[in-house]
């Protein structure tokens, strides 16, 4: 009778613990499946988050971008992790394999991942505006207002037409909710590290402020087609500087004008009234015409050493220069060019 209740209890408890393992597998298997089941992705996807975006915003780029494994665990795990109340505004990385949940303490915690941040080639003030804020959370206005607060550029050690300057083509890690005055204060920091002793030393030995070597480089980069060209314009507008001549530089009227895409200067352009015309006013612009590439900048502290003072663009139409050291050879290659463009119906 012993043996047999005893058999008895041993039953119950055999049912009992398969019935507990069975519960522990179901809610492991049920976890894994909906709470920790991982975001499958073949590629990191970013989301994105500024001040006007609210929770359903997040959820919806979350389903577009990053296919959310559950969008009802997602919103339970959200509200039970307390992140409806501690949206922070970023740019966050969502990876192949993470849980849901690792993803909600990433957004929670503000754990921003850096983006890159470029630019280039760009001519005016408006351009980089543009092109930084399409890049950041910036506000284009807020930015330009900054960079046309003369006090806050004077700060910085420029004045409203040259501080451009400060921004050398590059590219940046920095957070895409970085705001306008963090964003000057590191253009600033990266500009100082960029202008390092053996550059300001080759500025001193041409004559030339950093600024000043940023805007004739400016010049140097719009004049030339060809980046091997750089030395040779940069030594002749030096040439020009040093003898007190005028710059005449092309560029710059058109620069003056605001019209890039002119083909022919013509005698009526060179009488624009503005002092960033070489032809009408001596010395260098007040800024730059655009913003120089490095290249231009190392180019204009390392310019060839020569002894020409004129240039044309050669009758080929390739956009290569022929150079000349008096105006007379500077008038026949002129005539030739002129030709060329007559020729090719060119006004």
């Amino acid at each position: 009778m012993q043996k047999k209740s005893n058999r008895k209890r041993h039953k119950t408890a055999w049912w009992i613990f398969s019935f507990i393992v069975l519960l522990i597998t179901s809610s492991i298997f049920y976890l894994r499946n909906t709470v920790f089941k991982p975001f499958t992705l073949t590629t990191t996807v970013y989301i994105y988050i500024d001040e006007r975006k609210d929770f359903e915003d997040i959820v919806y780029q979350l389903k577009e971008k990053a296919d959310l494994p559950s969008e009802k665990i997602f919103r339970l795990l959200a509200k039970r992790m307390n992140y409806l109340s501690n949206i922070k505004t970023g740019c966050y990385a969502v990876k192949n394999g993470m849980s849901m949940i690792e993803v909600i303490r990433i957004l929670r915690a503000g754990m921003q991942t850096p983006v890159n941040l470029t630019f280039n080639n760009i001519r005016t003030k408006a351009e980089l505006v543009s092109r930084l804020s399409q890049q950041l959370m910036i506000d284009s206005i807020s930015l330009m207002n900054a960079l046309n607060d003369s006090e806050k550029v004077k700060e910085l050690g420029f004045d409203t037409s040259t501080v451009i300057c400060m921004f050398i083509p590059n590219t940046y890690e920095v957070y895409w909710d970085t705001g306008v005055d963090k964003l000057l204060s590191r253009m600033k920091r990266e500009y100082d590290i960029f202008w390092n002793d053996e550059r300001k030393t080759k500025a001193q030995k041409i004559g030339l402020t950093p600024v000043e070597v940023s805007i004739l480089a400016s010049v140097v980069e719009e004049e030339a087609t060809y980046p091997d060209e750089y030395p040779v314009i940069a030594g002749l507008y030096l040439n020009r500087l040093h003898k007190g001549m005028k710059l005449e530089a092309d560029p710059t009227v058109k620069f003056a004008i605001g019209d890039f895409s002119m083909q022919r200067i013509l005698f009526k352009h060179l009488e624009v009234d503005s002092p960033y015309n070489t032809y009408k006013y001596a010395g260098l612009p007040p800024g730059p015409i655009r913003i120089p590439s490095i290249e231009a900048i190392d180019a204009v502290l390392s310019p060839q050493q020569h002894g020409y003072l004129f240039m044309c663009a050669k009758d080929d139409l390739s956009g290569r220069h022929n150079f000349a050291s008096t105006h007379a050879e500077h008038a026949r290659n002129a005539l030739r060019y002129q030709r060329a463009l007559n020729e090719r119906k060119i006004y």
